[in-house]
């Protein structure tokens, strides 16, 4: 267990994961050949849909092994919550349809489009991510993250990826693409989520259940 395995090929929730793993003396690795596996279709209509059929799915070609897929994307309240589980394929012109992530520039263009007339106190938003564990095709448990921030009229810092530029987070004063990977894991949705699953491996090793 002082291995898992992250069922993506972004290398920003790898860099995620790792800066939250560190303090655990816990190793992040992708899966081997990840790129020449064949496409997990996302069309759960939740966050935790898509994270559980991505980790069983994934986990059948590293037998006995652990995986980690999660699912995660930004809520608009102004939006009804969009773009959601939309996140990574927002520019689309139908997202729900796209079979492709578009760009994470044009993903911000859009969401910035729709903001435009909305004054910031009613620019509210969340990330929310979920991750499931996975062993043999089979979940394990799932884990829900969240952290409320508010919408900028325009991108700050250069790290991170995706919404990160957009998403001001008021406690820290700061985007989290104005944070490093390590300090990012401290306030984000994603290292909240990361932390849960790192207590149950404790959990499960002290009980021998690993």
């Amino acid at each position: 267990m002082r291995r898992v395995l992250i069922a993506t090929s972004n290398p920003g929730k790898l860099r995620d994961f790792a800066g939250a793993a560190a303090v655990h003396g816990i190793e992040i690795d992708g899966i081997p050949n990840f790129s020449s596996l064949p496409l997990v279709v996302e069309d759960g209509h939740t966050f935790e849909e898509n994270a559980r059929k991505k980790a069983e799915e994934y986990s059948r070609y590293v037998p006995g092994e652990i995986v980690v897929a999660d699912d995660s994307g930004l809520e608009v309240d102004a939006l009804n919550g969009a773009p959601g589980v939309h996140s990574a394929r927002y520019a689309a012109d139908e997202p729900h349809l796209a079979d492709a992530n578009t760009d994470d520039e044009a993903n911000n263009a859009r969401v910035l489009r729709e903001l435009k007339s909305i004054p910031p106190a009613k620019r509210t938003g969340r990330f929310v991510c979920v991750l499931a564990a996975a062993r043999n095709g089979k979940t394990l448990a799932t884990f829900r993250g969240v952290a409320e921030g508010v919408i900028l009229d325009a991108p700050r810092g250069t790290n991170g990826f995706g919404y990160d530029p957009l998403f001001y987070f008021p406690q820290i004063r700061k985007t989290f693409a104005e944070l490093s990977a390590e300090e990012k894991s401290k306030y984000s949705h994603r290292g909240a989520a990361f932390r849960q699953f790192l207590d149950w491996c404790e959990k499960r090793i002290s009980e021998n259940a690993i």
